[in-house]
């Protein structure tokens, strides 16, 4: 049985990232950076005009003639005289000798002329070539998240397609004789399973939005089979359940048959000590208690830094908060805890319902409470560290 710390540096040091792909701007969202990209161009790749109003060189005086009008698109190679205005739309090109444009709200118009009413600044509501990025500067680092608005950005500035890590394929394996899936009818002795649809949404929050669920009986012959084919298939295997010291617990057995280097086993730690990490491969298998508190707890432990550790993420750990606890914590157990808790701006309640198998309190709490094998004990007002959950 290893420490937490442990247990975290193996499954960093054998997450490796995953291969690359060029992939088309409109359809990277979710997807991480594998290189730098460079902006081709400037932007704006001309001075533009920030409002609707009249472009014109700045002096003292107050009232210009109207020399004309460029809307958005238009391009003009006139001259305007130190007299002289341009009616002027957002995002249009402004003359060269040109620097500054007026809001249309500040002045008096009529056919011919102008009159400003408020004198803007010079070189007010213009937009400098180049003002958002210079062309040949870095638009993204490496490893950086493609958001929405990281895929407007690309798109302005022409680039179609960039390199990005491929999305690892996972598998979630449930096996247990007592579960039967939510929707079909509840006989006595058995509970609905729910771990695969929690594991399901938890992966969606890192960007996992495909996954197969398998599911097996309690025995060796078909645990070990249903393994040979997934491990084949899959870059990420999470198997929940069956992986304790009971008589009807074959998924180490299974795994170890099927070539799968044990890495380690069992953490100090309540709850979620008996898991199970592994690889054959490039593949790591993760197989996480059955019961579901404990299931989660270890997916935002272990699972989670290392699928984002695959996806290309440069940060893969959630940063932890410190609040004040609203309560002492005794710890006799000699093991590192994680307790479900609920965290504002100030302070931190420790929730009721700690059991390995309650997720009610997983669902209305926002914070992992964590307590050190070392640690004792905390007193009420003391400041202590968490781990936010979504």
């Amino acid at each position: 049985m290893i420490k937490v710390e442990e247990a975290i540096a193996i499954i960093e040091a054998n997450s490796t990232k995953m291969p690359t792909k060029l992939i088309s701007v409109s359809k990277a969202l979710g997807y991480v950076l594998a290189k730098k990209v460079i902006s081709p161009i400037n932007m704006p790749p001309f001075r533009q005009s920030a409002m609707d109003g009249y472009a014109f060189m700045y002096s003292i005086r107050h009232q210009y003639d109207i020399a004309g009008t460029l809307q958005a698109g238009d391009h003009s190679n006139i001259k305007l005289k130190s007299n002289e205005a341009i009616r002027i739309f957002t995002g249009a090109f402004v003359p060269d000798n040109a620097d500054t444009v007026v809001m249309q709200e500040h002045v008096m118009a009529n056919k011919d002329s102008i009159l400003i009413a408020t004198m803007p600044e010079k070189l007010s509501n213009v937009r400098q070539k180049g003002e958002q990025i210079a062309k040949d500067d870095i638009v993204f680092e490496a490893n950086t998240l493609i958001t929405p608005a990281a895929i407007g950005f690309l798109a302005c500035l022409g680039i179609t397609e960039v390199e990005v890590y491929k999305k690892p394929k996972v598998a979630i394996l449930v096996t247990g004789n007592e579960l039967v899936q939510p929707g079909k009818k509840l006989k006595k002795g058995k509970i609905f399973e729910s771990n695969s649809v929690m594991l399901e949404a938890a992966l969606k929050t890192i960007g996992i939005k495909k996954t197969k669920v398998y599911r097996v009986k309690d025995n060796l012959k078909a645990t070990k089979s249903a393994l040979k084919a997934i491990l084949k298939k899959y870059d990420v295997v999470l198997i929940s359940g069956g992986i304790s010291v009971g008589d009807y617990d074959f998924v180490k057995e299974a795994l170890l048959q099927n070539g799968v280097q044990e890495l380690f086993y069992k953490i100090n730690q309540r709850p979620g000590k008996p898991m199970f990490f592994g690889s054959k491969n490039e593949t790591l298998v993760f197989a996480l208690p059955g019961n579901p508190a404990s299931s989660l707890t270890n997916f935002y432990i272990y699972v989670s830094p290392a699928i984002k550790n695959k996806l290309g993420f440069s940060n893969i750990h959630k940063t932890k908060v410190v609040r004040k606890l609203n309560s002492e914590i005794k710890n006799s157990t000699g093991k590192t805890l994680f307790l479900k808790a609920k965290y504002d701006e100030t302070k931190v309640t420790i929730l009721d319902g700690q059991s390995s198998a309650m997720l009610n309190t997983f669902a209305v709490g926002n914070g992992l409470l964590i307590v050190p094998e070392d640690i004792q004990e905390y007193k009420k007002g003391q400041l202590v560290t968490l781990l936010p959950i979504d």
